[in-house]
């Protein structure tokens, strides 16, 4: 799949600004609520109108304002699985299914299409229930049964799992997971969670406040996430202003340390993050005596806050998370952070 976004929407005091573009896989829109992802989304589908832009799936316009183009949803070739409301309530799930197969004239070829769609989905004796009689995963993968046989270019999956209590929606993102690699469609997921993202997206674009501020490969976004904004949606929870003081080197005044960092500083460096997880007792690298400030304990992890020797008080503490046992309960004299593990941070979020 190849997917070209760039469009413009008002909605009262708040501006849409939305760019970027997909090649294949499952790509996210992550971002906190009221960035503008599901609105996107709706454009793509052709379920809102843009003010101005383009729209380009494949190589056909969807949409261009300039042109005066607008193909109807209908006729897109998109699969739109809503936050929810995603099945008819008073269809069995055959009906259901059979209702992606409306365009369908050749009965062989929807008799085919149905029974591979509900032997993929894992849905065999539950063709006569209805929505209500269902389980959160089965009316999941229902209602992906139904998209899947209208055999769209690209799935549309809007906060597929917020209805979701934490465990069945852990349990659904496995399984999603499984049935997209089978499911011969390229995804555009639109979530809040960086942890479904992280799990599910080969590529993630970042939105905050109506425009996309990082577009990278998954991974290399949580390495890197360039922004303040970026970083926090990404859930870098230690991040304070910096100067660049050398090429390889940043003051961080609210810390009261200097950190080495092996990224080379460039123009317009205004912050850094360090993720709780990358400090360690055994890291030689930006080592500082440290001071206990408090703990919290998750259910398999601690999350351990202190400071640096000599940084004010005032200050917030710092985080560092570690697995339970790890510590054995000792709070180490000092930490360290590995230079390639200091994000620098620039753009969107400083001030």
């Amino acid at each position: 799949m190849s997917l070209e976004v760039k469009i413009k929407k008002r909605l009262g005091a708040f501006l849409l600004d939305a760019e970027f573009e997909t090649g294949g896989g499952v790509t996210g829109l992550l971002g906190e609520s009221g960035c503008g992802k599901s609105m996107t989304l709706k454009c793509i589908a052709g379920v809102e109108r843009p003010d101005e832009g383009r729209i380009v799936l494949d190589g056909e316009v969807l949409f261009d304002s300039a042109r005066g183009i607008d193909v109807p949803p209908q006729k897109r070739g998109v699969g739109y699985l809503f936050q929810s409301g995603a099945l008819f309530p008073n269809m069995t799930v055959e009906r259901n299914i059979l209702c992606g197969l409306r365009g369908e004239r050749d009965a062989a070829v929807r008799r085919r299409l149905y029974g591979e769609a509900v032997r993929m989905m894992r849905l065999e004796g539950l063709e006569k229930k209805k929505p209500r009689e269902l389980s959160g995963g089965q009316a999941q993968r229902a209602a992906l049964a139904r998209i899947w046989v209208s055999r769209p270019r690209v799935l549309l999956l809007d906060e597929p799992f917020s209805a979701l209590d934490a465990h069945l929606s852990e349990q659904i993102q496995v399984e999603l997971s499984e049935l997209l690699r089978g499911f011969g469609r390229d995804a555009l997921l639109v979530t809040h969670s960086r942890d479904e993202a992280y799990r599910l997206c080969g590529h993630i674009a970042v939105m905050h406040g109506g425009r996309v501020i990082a577009a990278k490969e998954t991974r290399a976004l949580f390495d890197d996430p360039g922004s303040v904004a970026a970083a926090r949606i990404t859930g870098c929870k230690n991040i304070a202003p910096a100067r660049r003081i050398g090429a390889h080197e940043v003051e961080v005044p609210d810390w009261g340390v200097r950190l080495m960092c092996a990224k080379e500083t460039g123009e317009g460096l205004c912050a850094v993050g360090v993720r709780a997880h990358d400090f360690a007792p055994g890291e030689a690298a930006n080592r500082r005596r440290v001071v206990f400030a408090g703990a919290v304990e998750e259910p398999f992890a601690w999350i351990v806050r202190f400071r640096f020797e000599g940084q004010d008080e005032a200050s917030p503490a710092l985080w560092w998370r570690l697995p339970k046992g790890a510590g054995r309960g000792v709070f180490p004299d000092e930490l360290g952070v590995a230079a390639e593990d200091v994000l620098l941070l620039y753009g969107e979020g400083c001030g």
